[in-house]
C-alpha cells in the first residue's frame, strides 16, 4: 500500500503548539512510548533521525537517550488522517521507559467488575 506525503504545514498542531507521538518498535511493532513534538522535535527528528521531544513538565526539548544513551533510531515518521498524531517507528538503543522497561505501557488497568 501506498501512503500520501504530508508536509509540517499539513499537520495540525494543538493550541500549545504540540503534537501527540507515539512511538512504535518497528520490529516488534509493540508501541513503546507516547509524548509530545513541537515543530522544532519534528524538524530535528527529521535532520539527526534520532527521537527528540517535547517535555511539557519541563518546558524544553529533550533527546531520548541523550543521558541514558538508549536513544531512538527513526525509520519512520507517518501522521494520521487528521494529521495532529504522528507515528514514529523506531529502532530502540535499549529500554525506552525511564524505569528501565522495555515500554512505558506495562501496567494493566483492571475492569470495573
Amino acid at each position: 500500500m501506498t501512503y500520501p506525503k504530508s508536509e509540517i504545514n499539513d499537520l495540525r498542531f494543538d493550541d500549545r503548539g504540540l503534537l501527540t507521538a507515539v512511538v512504535q518498535d518497528c520490529t516488534t511493532n509493540e508501541v513503546l512510548m507516547v509524548a509530545w513534538m513541537d515543530a522544532k522535535a519534528l524538524r530535528l527528528t527529521q535532520r539527526t533521525g534520532e527521537a527528540w521531544f517535547w517535555s511539557r513538565s519541563r518546558g524544553e526539548l529533550w533527546h531520548k537517550g541523550a543521558t541514558s544513551g538508549n536513544v531512538l533510531r527513526v525509520r519512520e515518521i507517518r501522521a494520521d488522517c487528521d494529521g495532529d498524531t504522528l507515528l514514529l517507528r523506531v529502532d530502540p538503543a535499549g529500554p525506552a521507559c525511564h524505569t528501565g522497561a522495555r515500554s512505558c505501557f506495562i501496567m494493566t488497568v483492571n475492569r470495573d467488575p
